[in-house]
């Protein structure tokens, strides 16, 4: 029977997980940040399904060949997860493989039902292979300012939109004090509102998953490039190590992660279906 492990158990899923899979499983895993972790048996797991506390899809991990876990699936997904998906929005169950054997149990696994995939390319940048005289520029009325607690409270109601930065750190962590424990970010801002965010969404010792938006109206202008050196910048200042995840198909995000030297380590594949 598939369980939920509690959090204090999750050190129990350590020896299932990959070692060179995705940085949020071992965030999870660590306690880091928030997740949830279904096993097939709570005592020993030997395969289990994360669930990213960002809403942000679900990593098999462990013994994809597993029998006991693979036929209670579909059925604890459709009569467990579903209807917990549902009470925060979810339509879609986004799925991928803590490491490559799990592709094809996934395929088999959920043959039946309306399965789509996509490819995900994840990216590493090292110090001597940073490109700091590629930095531009910002346009006049744009600034760059670090993530700090003075900036997160907005005691003075300087900035406009705070909600913006609120919810994009609440998305990935359990509260702004966490984040400023165990996390670094900038944002820029323009006319007293923030206009395009850069922080740590995952970390793992001292790996940190690169989360990035810019607001629709303000695209186009590299300020995701822009802000994207401020945080390695201080990366690597710190001995951290900047990390960068996203889809083949977003040629704008990888052509930052070009341009600031980040090079590519391996890629995995992504599933999804209607719930």
């Amino acid at each position: 029977m598939i369980s939920e492990l509690k959090q204090s158990d999750f050190h129990k899923c350590t020896g299932i997980i990959n070692e060179q899979g995705q940085l949020e499983a071992k965030a999870i895993i660590t306690g880091v940040n928030p997740g949830r972790i279904f096993v097939d048996n709570t005592i020993t797991p030997k395969s289990g399904l994360i669930w990213l506390g960002n809403n942000d899809g679900f990593i098999f991990i462990g013994d994809e060949s597993n029998e006991r876990f693979n036929k209670e699936i579909n059925t604890f997904i459709d009569h467990v997860i579903k209807p917990e998906a549902k009470k925060v929005g979810l339509q879609w169950f986004e799925g991928v493989g803590n490491h490559h054997k799990w592709n094809n149990t996934i395929e088999l696994l959920f043959k039946d039902r309306k399965l789509g995939s996509w490819l995900q390319r994840v990216y590493m940048l090292e110090k001597e292979n940073y490109k700091p005289e590629r930095e531009s520029l910002l346009e006049e009325g744009y600034t760059v300012h670090k993530m700090t607690k003075s900036l997160y409270e907005n005691n003075n109601s300087t900035i406009k939109n705070i909600e913006f930065l609120h919810s994009k750190v609440l998305e990935f962590w359990s509260s702004p004090e966490r984040f400023f424990n165990e996390g670094i970010g900038y944002c820029i801002v323009s006319n007293n509102e923030i206009v395009s965010v850069c922080f740590s969404g995952f970390v793992f010792e001292n790996i940190h998953c690169i989360d990035i938006e810019t607001l629709e109206g303000h695209q186009g202008k590299k300020l995701a490039q822009t802000i994207a050196h401020s945080f390695v910048k201080e990366c690597f200042e710190n001995n951290m190590v900047p990390y960068w995840d996203c889809m083949e198909v977003n040629k704008p995000s990888i052509a930052v992660a070009g341009n600031l030297g980040f090079y590519h380590t391996f890629n995995y594949v992504g599933y999804e279906f209607p719930i």
